[in-house]
């Protein structure tokens, strides 16, 4: 089923350098293909760096099967999260894994797989802040991760709930923590199941986003991409399989 994947000159073609010699077995010429994809490794359980210093994660496993499926080496590029969508642009990635919410201005200038997870907002603060509700948000400065669906879902919080808050966006997840631990800002809106490790390693208090959930996580791609049809397959054979949920259940558990 893994080599079936591949278009015929659409992959390749993507994905990269004919060596040049003749496959006995096929005729077509023996290629090395290399997937490249680039990610934010700030994001646990979804991907983030071991002691040793790999990345690891949620998406990882996911990429590293996909890659496994269609055949190719994956090598992966870490970047900050909001320059993910311009290397897309750019054609200097082949794909994003990175936990990625599909919204509707993304797909303005990148394509996406079907939705793989769908994890939900929290925010995050301090042991004993008190903070339970929206309107608790109410004059305090609440921190986003630049780029993300969360700063988007903050400012619609702040127009459509008219919950004045003050909107404080960092570059990664961790650095959010220390502001809330340094007391630099009250809360964190966050991914849920980024928030539930953070919660747990450091104590922290928490209360769902109860607004309209946000999109699902997504593979995103430049436009146009042959890659699309392909990862969708092997998304709805892992679903088939069961083998989404056993990634889902190694990663995704509220004791990540």
């Amino acid at each position: 089923m893994k080599k079936s994947y591949l278009l015929a000159g659409g992959v390749s073609a993507l994905l990269l350098t004919a060596c040049g010699q003749e496959d006995t077995a096929t005729g077509a010429a023996e290629q090395k293909e290399v997937l490249e994809m680039g990610t934010s490794a700030e994001f646990a359980p979804f991907e983030s760096r071991n002691p040793q210093g790999d990345i690891v994660g949620f998406d990882i496993d996911l990429a590293n099967y996909i890659a496994d499926e269609l055949g190719v080496e994956l090598k992966i590029t870490d970047m900050k999260f909001d320059g993910l969508i311009g290397a897309l642009q750019n054609d200097r990635v082949d794909l994003v894994l990175a936990g990625m919410s599909a919204t509707d201005a993304r797909k303005e200038n990148v394509d996406f797989s079907t939705e793989y997870n769908h994890s939900g907002e929290m925010f995050v603060s301090q042991k004993g802040s008190g903070l339970e509700t929206l309107e608790d948000l109410e004059g305090l400065t609440v921190g986003v991760q630049l780029g993300t669906i969360q700063e988007e879902g903050a400012k619609s919080i702040i127009e459509e709930e008219a919950i004045d808050f003050e909107l404080k966006a960092l570059d990664d997840s961790g650095a959010l923590i220390q502001e809330i631990l340094s007391g630099r800002i009250d809360a964190a809106y966050m991914d849920k199941q980024v928030a539930l490790g953070y919660i747990e390693a450091q104590g922290l208090d928490a209360f769902d986003d109860p607004t309209t959930a946000s999109p699902g996580m997504a593979v995103a791609f430049p436009k146009g991409s042959d890659l699309v049809d392909e990862v969708n397959a092997v998304l709805a054979e892992m679903e088939e399989s069961g083998k989404l949920d056993e990634l889902k259940d190694k990663w995704l558990t509220d004791e990540q």
